[in-house]
């Protein structure tokens, strides 16, 4: 053993001790394909601090929504304004989740939900209900009823579609996804043949219909959706380290041993009711979730659920409801929530198309 070894400087390179490699710089090693983030890159804030930044900021948005241009007597306000509120964090909870969900079974980052058809089959339904019964019977019907049946039509034909090709069949998800984007595109072509040939009367209520509104919804179904809401993400939150081991990718999480076919299932489900709630609630919001998901992940630096899923949820709270009062207080209810959050999820899909986010 020469002199350098037993004093531990290891052995000389051209008379100079060789330099030991650095240790790697801690960075989020949980990112799928194992590749860290960069912490130069994203800032040094920890994900704990982030998800109650967050949620000190849907806090305020939610504050500022109760009070601000209030008048009359504050039992009023208050009651009528909470009912708003809860509405827009259900809505904005269950597609922020179902969007992290898909993104996560599907391993891509550009990917939502309305892909399915969702959106699609909505605006049929809701066209031919219109066209059968007429704008006055359709107006008249029992919100109750009406989303009952168009969340059990939406969440039937989605998990019928899913069970013969990607379970009965034994296909790949990817097979799954091309025929739900075929089926959107056959379930929009249905639905402008029925709106050319409808009363122009009847199609203005329809098209007060297509759009998500945050105004014009029932508050007694937020009871019911809420509590399908708060089910459906309890559910999840017990998958949440099974839904770490997905985002791996199916080669990956197979070989980790998870049951991949029955967790996507499982998730796929899951998915179907949230996004079935969701839209028949308020209507279709087809970017918000995009928007809210990539957001998510920029901030927290991780792609760990526990982490990802109430980041992106507090994210799609903020958006809805700071929007909605910027839309009621400042431009006087001009235009509609849902436009202006698909032109601005819309320009981010083209922007992530640009950078090829495509995973």
């Amino acid at each position: 053993m020469s002199a350098d070894t037993a004093r531990g400087d290891g052995p000389r390179q051209g008379g100079r001790p060789a330099v030991a490699p650095a240790p790697p710089t801690r960075a989020v090693a949980d990112r799928p394909g194992g590749a860290p983030l960069d912490r130069r890159r994203w800032g040094a804030f920890p994900p704990v601090v982030v998800l109650v930044v967050l949620a000190l900021a849907a806090a305020a948005a939610v504050v500022l929504f109760m009070t601000v241009g209030a008048r009359g007597p504050w039992s009023f306000v208050l009651e009528f304004r909470s009912k708003k509120v809860i509405g827009m964090s259900l809505v904005g909870v269950a597609v922020a989740s179902s969007t992290v969900l898909f993104q996560t079974v599907t391993s891509n980052r550009i990917l939502t939900p309305s892909i399915m058809g969702f959106d699609s089959l909505y605006v049929l339904v809701t066209t031919v209900l219109v066209y059968f019964l007429g704008s006055a019977r359709f107006v008249s019907l029992d919100p109750k009823l009406l989303f009952v049946a168009e969340a059990l039509v939406m969440a039937g034909a989605a998990m019928a579609l899913f069970y013969a090709l990607f379970f009965a069949g034994r296909r790949s998800l990817h097979s799954l996804v091309l025929s739900g984007l075929v089926l959107g595109v056959m379930l929009r072509s249905l639905t402008n043949l029925l709106q050319r040939v409808m009363d122009p009367l009847e199609f203005a209520v329809l098209q007060d219909a297509s759009f998500a509104s945050f105004n014009t919804f029932d508050g007694a179904l937020l009871l019911p959706a809420g509590v399908v809401v708060a089910a459906s993400l309890a559910y999840v939150w017990r998958l949440r380290y099974k839904l770490d081991v997905l985002a791996l990718g199916r080669d990956m999480a197979v070989n980790l041993g998870l049951d991949y076919r029955a967790v996507v299932m499982r998730v796929f489900f899951v998915i179907t009711v949230l996004v079935s709630v969701s839209t028949a609630l308020v209507g279709p919001v087809a970017f918000l979730g995009l928007l809210v998901a990539n957001a998510a992940y920029a901030l927290v630096r991780s792609y760990q659920h526990r982490f990802v899923l109430p980041a992106a949820s507090l994210l799609a709270v903020i958006t809805l409801v700071a929007g909605q009062t910027l839309l009621e207080r400042v431009f006087g209810l001009g235009t509609s929530l849902s436009i202006i959050v698909d032109f601005v999820g819309g320009t981010l899909f083209v922007y992530l198309l640009l950078r090829g986010m495509v995973r």
